[in-house]
Protein backbone atom coordinates (compact mmCIF):
# COMPACT_ATOMS: atom_id res chain seq x y z
CA UNK A 1 0.00 0.00 0.00
CA UNK A 2 2.95 2.11 0.76
CA UNK A 3 4.36 1.96 -2.44
CA UNK A 4 1.36 2.35 -4.63
CA UNK A 5 0.96 5.81 -2.75
CA UNK A 6 4.67 6.62 -3.23
CA UNK A 7 4.08 5.89 -7.09
CA UNK A 8 0.88 8.13 -7.46
CA UNK A 9 2.62 10.64 -5.45
CA UNK A 10 5.27 10.57 -7.80
CA UNK A 11 3.01 10.33 -10.72
CA UNK A 12 1.12 13.68 -9.69
CA UNK A 13 4.82 15.85 -9.47
CA UNK A 14 6.03 14.33 -12.54
CA UNK A 15 2.64 15.43 -14.15
CA UNK A 16 2.80 18.90 -12.89
CA UNK A 17 6.41 19.70 -13.82
CA UNK A 18 5.42 18.60 -17.87
CA UNK A 19 2.09 21.00 -17.11
CA UNK A 20 4.60 23.82 -16.12
CA UNK A 21 6.57 23.74 -19.39
CA UNK A 22 6.54 26.48 -22.00
CA UNK A 23 4.59 24.94 -25.47
CA UNK A 24 7.28 27.57 -27.26
CA UNK A 25 9.79 26.50 -29.54
CA UNK A 26 12.99 26.14 -28.48
CA UNK A 27 14.49 27.30 -31.59
CA UNK A 28 14.90 31.36 -32.73
CA UNK A 29 11.89 33.03 -34.42
CA UNK A 30 11.92 33.44 -37.76
CA UNK A 31 13.17 36.80 -38.07
CA UNK A 32 16.07 35.89 -35.57
CA UNK A 33 16.85 33.36 -37.71
CA UNK A 34 16.93 35.15 -40.80
CA UNK A 35 19.21 38.07 -39.58
CA UNK A 36 21.50 35.73 -38.68
CA UNK A 37 21.98 33.74 -42.12
CA UNK A 38 22.36 37.22 -43.36
CA UNK A 39 25.27 38.44 -40.46
CA UNK A 40 27.57 35.44 -42.13
CA UNK A 41 31.26 37.01 -43.15
CA UNK A 42 33.35 34.64 -44.83
CA UNK A 43 36.81 34.04 -42.85
CA UNK A 44 38.21 35.75 -39.86
CA UNK A 45 36.22 38.67 -39.30
CA UNK A 46 38.27 42.58 -38.59
CA UNK A 47 35.93 45.12 -37.17
CA UNK A 48 36.79 48.50 -38.59
CA UNK A 49 36.84 52.04 -37.35
CA UNK A 50 33.97 53.54 -39.47
CA UNK A 51 31.80 50.71 -38.28
CA UNK A 52 31.80 48.55 -41.07
CA UNK A 53 33.49 45.04 -41.35
CA UNK A 54 36.51 43.03 -43.27
CA UNK A 55 36.62 39.18 -44.01
CA UNK A 56 39.73 37.62 -44.98
CA UNK A 57 39.65 33.74 -46.40
CA UNK A 58 41.56 31.80 -48.52
CA UNK A 59 39.49 30.73 -51.44
CA UNK A 60 41.40 28.62 -54.32
CA UNK A 61 44.44 28.74 -52.00
CA UNK A 62 44.92 32.54 -52.16
CA UNK A 63 43.59 34.99 -49.88
CA UNK A 64 40.19 36.87 -50.59
CA UNK A 65 39.48 39.99 -48.66
CA UNK A 66 35.64 40.97 -48.12
CA UNK A 67 33.83 44.16 -47.30
CA UNK A 68 30.98 44.13 -45.02
CA UNK A 69 28.44 47.14 -44.08
CA UNK A 70 27.34 47.90 -40.43
CA UNK A 71 24.84 45.66 -40.74
CA UNK A 72 27.21 42.71 -42.01
CA UNK A 73 26.20 42.71 -45.48
CA UNK A 74 28.30 42.28 -48.01
CA UNK A 75 29.62 45.54 -49.85
CA UNK A 76 31.79 46.51 -52.63
CA UNK A 77 35.76 47.36 -51.51
CA UNK A 78 36.20 50.95 -51.03
CA UNK A 79 39.69 50.53 -51.25
CA UNK A 80 40.96 49.87 -54.75
CA UNK A 81 44.23 47.70 -53.58
CA UNK A 82 45.29 45.77 -50.52
CA UNK A 83 48.93 44.71 -49.31
CA UNK A 84 49.38 41.28 -47.05
CA UNK A 85 52.43 40.04 -45.31
CA UNK A 86 53.12 37.05 -43.08
CA UNK A 87 56.48 35.39 -41.83
CA UNK A 88 55.27 31.45 -43.22
CA UNK A 89 56.55 29.05 -40.40
CA UNK A 90 58.06 26.07 -42.99
CA UNK A 91 60.60 28.82 -44.66
CA UNK A 92 62.85 32.02 -43.27
CA UNK A 93 61.52 35.32 -44.50
CA UNK A 94 58.40 36.82 -45.51
CA UNK A 95 55.51 36.18 -48.43
CA UNK A 96 54.23 39.34 -49.55
CA UNK A 97 51.22 39.75 -51.49
CA UNK A 98 48.99 42.45 -53.53
CA UNK A 99 45.55 41.94 -53.30
CA UNK A 100 43.83 43.24 -56.52
CA UNK A 101 39.46 43.46 -57.34
CA UNK A 102 38.17 40.34 -58.11
CA UNK A 103 36.50 39.65 -61.97
CA UNK A 104 33.16 40.34 -59.94
CA UNK A 105 34.62 43.58 -58.54
CA UNK A 106 33.18 41.99 -54.90
CA UNK A 107 36.30 41.46 -53.32
CA UNK A 108 39.76 41.80 -53.44
CA UNK A 109 41.99 38.49 -54.20
CA UNK A 110 45.29 37.62 -54.37
CA UNK A 111 46.79 36.03 -57.25
CA UNK A 112 49.50 34.11 -55.22
CA UNK A 113 49.09 30.32 -53.75
CA UNK A 114 49.42 30.64 -49.82
CA UNK A 115 51.23 27.42 -48.58
CA UNK A 116 50.52 25.75 -45.66
CA UNK A 117 50.35 25.62 -42.69
CA UNK A 118 47.98 28.63 -42.03
CA UNK A 119 49.29 29.94 -38.83
CA UNK A 120 50.52 32.84 -38.49
CA UNK A 121 50.17 36.98 -37.94
CA UNK A 122 49.44 38.64 -41.49
CA UNK A 123 49.91 42.07 -42.05
CA UNK A 124 47.18 43.16 -43.96
CA UNK A 125 47.52 47.11 -45.19
CA UNK A 126 44.59 48.84 -47.52
CA UNK A 127 46.15 51.45 -50.09
CA UNK A 128 44.91 54.05 -52.16
CA UNK A 129 46.10 56.36 -54.61
CA UNK A 130 47.89 59.55 -53.74
CA UNK A 131 45.50 62.47 -53.77
CA UNK A 132 47.05 66.01 -55.54
CA UNK A 133 48.88 66.89 -57.97
CA UNK A 134 52.38 65.71 -59.20
CA UNK A 135 51.81 62.68 -57.03
CA UNK A 136 52.59 60.18 -59.94
CA UNK A 137 50.95 56.67 -59.56
CA UNK A 138 52.07 56.35 -55.83
CA UNK A 139 49.56 54.82 -53.24
CA UNK A 140 49.26 55.36 -49.57
CA UNK A 141 48.31 53.27 -46.69
CA UNK A 142 45.05 54.22 -45.27
CA UNK A 143 44.31 51.42 -42.81
CA UNK A 144 46.33 48.72 -41.07
CA UNK A 145 45.53 45.66 -39.20
CA UNK A 146 47.54 42.74 -37.69
CA UNK A 147 45.48 39.53 -37.58
CA UNK A 148 46.05 36.12 -36.14
CA UNK A 149 44.94 34.14 -39.33
CA UNK A 150 44.45 30.19 -38.72
CA UNK A 151 42.66 28.50 -41.40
Amino acid sequence: MKTRLLFLAVLAFSGLSLGAQSTKPAGPVKGQERKAAEAKIEGITVARPNGTFLGISLEGGTFKLSFYDKDKKKARPDVPRAAARWNPSNKPGSERIILNPSADGQALVGNKPVRPPYVFKLYLTLLNPTPGPGSGDGEQATEGYVVDFRA
